[in-house]
């Protein structure tokens, strides 16, 4: 999977407002389902760097099939932007999708009303994509390096939860709790040293969260053999 170096560089690119920071990371991603391209079914990952640096990410979902398409850092409207060239051509059972974080953590922060209008607007192309997939959407997450953005990411987090209560096919996954000291306060053992990344302890409770949602999803369920 893509390194710091790549993230950085379109981090760079990203900052200066340059447009298709992450199309390398695109390209990229393209190039590897193209030399060899997945069966149809997966769930895929997509959004952001907590995503883009989880390099062990499908093995540590086994036994489900999931593959890893985390681009770059980025926004939800990135997301939306090339998921027709990332997500279309795998198939998906179902998408998971973590993004947000980024479009509050800029130099014009976005409001909770953006991202879930952003997200809403995902949703719809996914469907367009795959008309029966489900989705779900890992909640934006508590970070010391972002502690101040928490109150409005909390309010981003609700919103979108309100809106995925109002659809079948869509769940949310909320990290929070798992990640968060007795007092109330990011567990710094859970993120590397830029205090906002998962560390690999991190990507351990990110595992669990994650995977037991998954799980409980009696299609998802029936697709494998859960060991004991």
């Amino acid at each position: 999977m893509a390194g710091f170096f790549e993230l950085a560089t379109g981090m760079a690119k990203h900052a200066l407002g340059l447009p298709n920071a992450w199309e390398h990371s695109v390209r990229r991603l393209e190039r590897l389902d193209r030399e060899n391209l997945p069966e149809p079914g997966a769930i895929v990952f997509i959004g952001s760097s907590s995503f883009t640096l989880w390099s062990s990410l499908e093995n540590d979902m086994l036994p489900l099939r999931v593959l890893n398409r985390g681009f770059g850092g980025a926004l939800l409207q990135d997301v939306i932007n090339h998921a027709d060239r990332i997500v279309a051509p795998l198939v998906p059972s179902a998408v998971v999708v973590f993004a947000g974080t980024n479009d509050m953590a800029g130099r014009n922060p976005a409001t909770p009303d953006y991202v879930k209008d952003r997200f809403s607007e995902l949703v719809r192309i996914l469907r367009a994509i795959e008309p029966d997939v489900l989705i779900f959407y890992v909640a934006i997450t508590p970070s010391a390096a972002h502690w101040d953005l928490w109150p409005i990411a909390r309010e981003a987090n609700t919103k979108i939860k309100a809106l995925v209560a109002t659809d079948s096919r869509a769940r949310f996954i909320d990290l929070g709790p798992a990640l968060l000291t007795s007092d109330g306060t990011p567990d710094s053992t859970l993120y590397r040293s830029d205090k906002l990344h998962p560390s690999k302890a991190g990507y351990t409770v990110w595992t669990k969260e994650i995977r037991s949602v998954l799980i409980a999803e009696p299609e998802i369920a029936a697709s494998v053999r859960v060991p004991d």
